[in-house]
């Protein structure tokens, strides 16, 4: 594959949900647009409810988006039958969050890694169980791992299983959504490590779900943010998370110093959106933003416009359209204004 066609492209991606009852309608994406560079990682961060996992299955071809594209190595994921998804998914598979709920706990590692193998190629016999002891050594697990159930294996051993099986067919684009949450903070480093060899030695490339900015940091190249089904910040990882150009990432980075990394995992929350944003024509972080400009932030909604080369943000404020200090917010700290709007104190 050329390294100037994107090993996943997303283009004008909209997906809305219908509400149940009297509960209005969702809408999870709004005009995504991105790319991810073959042999890259791109890592999409957010809090909950903002759109990432959405995203991850609209690429997966598991959700069906309302309107956008999809391309995956070139190929239109959007509008793809049953028969072409199970003849492509060969070359893009996933890792899922829960390492053990990935796993059928009545079927043997063996079985479970060679289940890829037995439905897109010819491997059968001792070839196949040659091919399971290969996928096991690629991950560091023993061969005598394989008459195992899921139970009897440890939480980073059930990732493993479940690393080993998505490559087992050769894939070169690997959706990992939230890969390492669930695991000891140790063993996340190992699974993030393995991750990284692996991508060297296959050329793999990653699209990575988190809403850990410690692992994104650690293996993305490049980081998109999203709020509320729009993507309002994007760039190369290392330049977004040390210079954030949008007030909702530099929430998010707030938000970080305040998580005990050895806690039960949870996302960073913030103050919830005083209005609905999915049809309103302003900001989607109107609500919640120390740097609004009243008057554009209100009634008009910003799209992704360049701070540099290599860096995009979606904000008025950044981009030259007015003075943040219009309402005289800017110069409030963020976290006064997460406690605040939240109807916390201030007081440690």
């Amino acid at each position: 594959m050329s390294a100037a066609v994107p090993a996943v492209e997303v283009r004008g991606l909209y997906k809305r949900f219908r509400g149940r009852g009297d509960q209005p309608d969702v809408v999870a994406l709004k005009d995504v647009s991105l790319a991810v560079r073959p042999g890259s990682t791109l890592g999409v961060v957010g809090e909950s409810g903002s759109g990432k996992s959405t995203l991850a299955r609209c690429i997966l071809g598991l959700e069906r988006p309302d309107a956008g594209e999809v391309s995956v190595l070139g190929r239109p994921i959007t509008g793809a039958s049953p028969g072409e998804l199970r003849r492509w998914r060969r070359d893009f598979q996933v890792v899922f969050q829960e390492p053990l709920e990935s796993l059928s706990p009545r079927v043997v590692v063996k079985r479970a890694i060679a289940e890829p193998l037995l439905l897109h190629t010819e491997l059968r016999g001792q070839d196949l169980d040659q091919r399971v002891d290969q996928l096991l050594a690629l991950v560091a697990l023993s061969s005598s791992l394989r008459d195992r159930y899921p139970h009897q294996l440890s939480g980073g051993q059930q990732q493993r299983v479940n690393i080993a099986r998505a490559l087992a067919t050769n894939p070169q684009v690997v959706v990992l959504d939230e890969p390492t949450s669930s695991l000891d903070v140790s063993v996340r480093a190992e699974i993030l490590d393995l991750l990284k060899r692996l991508q060297r030695e296959l050329g793999l490339t990653y699209l990575l779900i988190s809403h850990d900015l410690t692992t994104i940091r650690y293996v993305c190249d490049r980081v998109a943010v999203m709020c509320l089904g729009r993507l309002v910040e994007q760039g190369e990882t290392a330049r977004v998370l040390s210079d954030p150009r949008h007030p909702y990432t530099t929430l998010l980075l707030e938000s970080e110093l305040t998580l005990d990394l050895d806690a039960e995992r949870h996302t960073p929350r913030v103050a919830e959106p005083l209005t609905d944003p999915s049809e309103e024509e302003h900001c989607v972080f109107v609500d919640r933003c120390p740097s609004r400009i009243l008057g554009i932030c209100t009634s008009r909604e910003p799209g992704l416009e360049a701070v540099d080369a290599t860096h995009d943000a979606a904000c008025f404020a950044v981009n030259g359209q007015g003075s943040p200090a219009a309402n005289g917010a800017a110069s409030k700290p963020l976290s006064d204004l997460i406690l605040r709007s939240s109807g916390g104190s201030s007081r440690a």
